[in-house]
């Protein structure tokens, strides 16, 4: 069985890790911290280790960091 199929579709509880994660309770998708869009677990690639959050795109990725004040002078209000 491949790591993806068989678990219907529900949201997978994961823990991130540095270039990595671990599935914590099986499931086909994480939802978006910043969008709440549905990502399939093999098409996940953005997620913050420290916020423990998925992020759809590189796009949504770089704005949880500006509004969370990584970026330098990036602090939204």
């Amino acid at each position: 069985m491949n790591l993806f199929e068989g678990h219907g579709n529900r949201e997978a509880k994961i823990r991130y890790l540095d270039g990595d994660f671990q599935i914590l309770s099986p499931g086909s998708y994480v939802v978006c911290a910043m969008s709440g869009k549905h990502i399939p677990l093999d098409e996940l690639r953005y997620w913050s280790v420290a916020r423990q959050e998925p992020y759809a795109d590189v796009g949504t990725s770089l704005e949880a960091d500006k509004r969370a004040g990584v970026l330098p002078n990036q602090r939204r209000s």
